[in-house]
This record gives C-alpha cells, sequence and structure tokens, in this order.
C-alpha cells in the first residue's frame, strides 16, 4: 500500500457550467469523517476501487495550504471504518480535467449536497500560476463552508 505526506497547497472555485467531456477520467467518491475538528481531521474514502485513510493538519489562515498525510488501504477496512465516522457522508463523482499545466478536479455533489459543483486545483506554491477556464466561478478557497469535512455537518441544501 503507498503512502505519501506532504505540504497540500490547493485553490477552490465554484464552477459556473460544466462538461463532462473535457474530463480525462472520472470516479465516485464516498467519504466519512471519524473526526473533523478545526485543527484536524481523519477521513476514509473510496476512490472508484481503491481506500485511503487522510489525515490533515489545520488549514494556513489564508485557507491555501496545510499539511497531509495518507495512506492506501482495502476498500473492506474502509467499509469498516465507515461505521466508526460522525453522521454523514460526502458522495460525489470527481471529474479531472487537463488544463495547461494542472489537473483540475470537478466535484459534484450527490445526497444533501446535491447541487454544488466545485472545482480544485493543486499548486506547488501559494504562488504558482495557472490557467483558469471560463467554465470556473467565484474562488471559495478558505471558505470553512465549502470543505468537505464542514460540507458533512451543515449540508449545501441547508444554507
Amino acid at each position: 500500500m503507498s503512502e505519501k505526506e506532504s505540504l497540500e497547497i490547493e485553490r477552490k472555485f465554484l464552477v459556473k457550467s460544466f462538461n463532462p467531456k473535457l474530463a480525462s477520467k472520472f470516479f465516485r467518491i464516498v467519504q466519512g469523517y471519524i473526526t473533523a475538528e478545526k485543527t484536524k481531521t481523519v477521513r476514509v474514502r473510496i476512490k472508484g476501487e481503491k481506500g485511503f485513510i487522510t489525515i490533515k493538519g489545520q488549514s494556513s489562515d489564508d485557507g491555501l495550504s496545510r499539511y497531509e498525510w495518507e495512506k492506501e488501504i482495502p476498500v473492506s477496512e474502509v467499509e469498516a471504518l465507515l461505521k466508526l465516522c460522525e453522521p454523514g457522508l460526502i458522495d460525489k463523482i470527481r471529474y479531472e480535467i487537463p488544463i495547461g499545466e494542472h489537473i483540475y478536479e470537478v466535484d459534484i455533489f450527490e445526497g444533501d449536497n446535491k447541487g454544488l459543483i466545485v472545482a480544485e486545483v493543486e499548486l506547488s506554491s501559494k504562488d504558482e500560476t495557472f490557467e483558469k477556464p471560463d467554465w470556473l466561478g467565484n474562488e471559495v478557497t478558505g471558505d470553512n463552508r465549502y470543505y468537505n469535512a464542514m460540507l458533512m455537518k451543515t449540508p449545501f441544501s441547508k444554507w
């Protein structure tokens, strides 16, 4: 099983319009949170045919970066750990769309978050430039409401 740790730097945007034909690949993600606090989250997820456990630290003040540790684990272990999660699951389809030197991850949410579509782009530094396609809407980087851990607690349908 693979393991990675890194400083995650990403920008998050709402999506004005979306064409799934732009995607190089897509898959379903179902995830739950064993703990979801401001200072840290422990998440388990099934991403396509693979399982993962991820621990994330507190976001920087600008919301652009945070420490992340992730390990691939068997899907059967994720299914068992989902029983220990806080109430509320995140269910979404993720589309990966190459734009210039980057890959945008566009999440179309289902369930209590249906109607929400967000795009994230990972960067190697906070000041890295990147192409912004015309289907991007307002930037919501640093807006806690759009963190998956918060969407689990206060879904988009209840805003």
